[in-house]
């Protein structure tokens, strides 16, 4: 029996058998079927679905911000607020001569180091492949991190980048969006980023809001703190 953790949808047929139906799954004749999205476990004689809310799924191209969790002889893992880890090749960094004995992962990246890097591939049956080899991707050597959901980047970037943009320019902010929900701000003037952080923060827990804009500008303009 494959008990791999996979991602399903409402409907998906887990595992068929003689297994105990637990969380987020449903008896259907001698199916087992997932009533979320979410990740699939099967352990001992029961199954599960764990709900991905405020997970983000990966795809292909998605520009993403990964946090190095460790790394073997050929390539480091990333935390990419993902129920699946970001496999970022050793290659990729060091070039095609890349040898496992000779090169040393930690020299160019190691633990708690922050990478901005493309999903390069990805299949839902296995953790995704990232690569730094474009322009303006590799290693994050400075700014803040904010985490926000992956569900509100949209909003955050805004229609044709207008809320991003405001927010760079009313705080001389730099700042970098990971589909992923994590945002990278950097900014000279410790008071332009407090702002620019307070701004990515607003835009997270009111990205319902009609005037959001209006209210975000506001904050922006305002002297001192509000």
């Amino acid at each position: 029996m494959d008990n791999k953790r996979k991602y399903v949808i409402p409907g998906d047929v887990v595992t068929t058998g003689p297994f105990r139906p637990e969380q987020n799954v449903e008896l259907q004749g001698n199916k087992i079927i997932s009533t979320t999205i979410g990740i699939s476990e099967i352990y001992d004689d029961s199954v599960k679905v764990i709900p991905l809310t405020g997970k983000y799924i990966p795809k292909i191209n998605d520009l993403v911000i990964g946090k190095v969790i460790s790394h073997t002889s050929l390539s480091w893992e990333l935390d990419i607020n993902s129920c699946y880890v970001g496999f970022l090749p050793a290659q990729d960094v060091f070039g095609r001569d890349f040898s496992a004995h000779a090169d040393e992962l930690s020299s160019k990246l190691k633990s708690g180091d922050l990478v901005a890097a493309r999903i390069a591939n990805f299949d839902r049956t296995r953790d995704p492949l990232v690569t730094i080899s474009d322009r303006d991707l590799g290693k994050i050597d400075t700014g803040d991190l904010v985490k926000i959901s992956p569900s509100k980047v949209p909003r955050l970037i805004g229609k044709r980048g207008t809320m991003i943009q405001m927010i760079e320019m009313a705080t001389d902010a730099a700042i970098t969006i990971g589909q992923n929900g994590w945002v990278v701000v950097s900014c000279e003037s410790p008071e332009g980023l407090l702002k620019a952080k307070k701004a990515i923060e607003m835009v997270n827990e009111k990205a319902h809001v009609a005037n959001l804009t209006d209210q975000v500008k506001e904050m922006l303009e305002s002297k001192g703190e509000s």
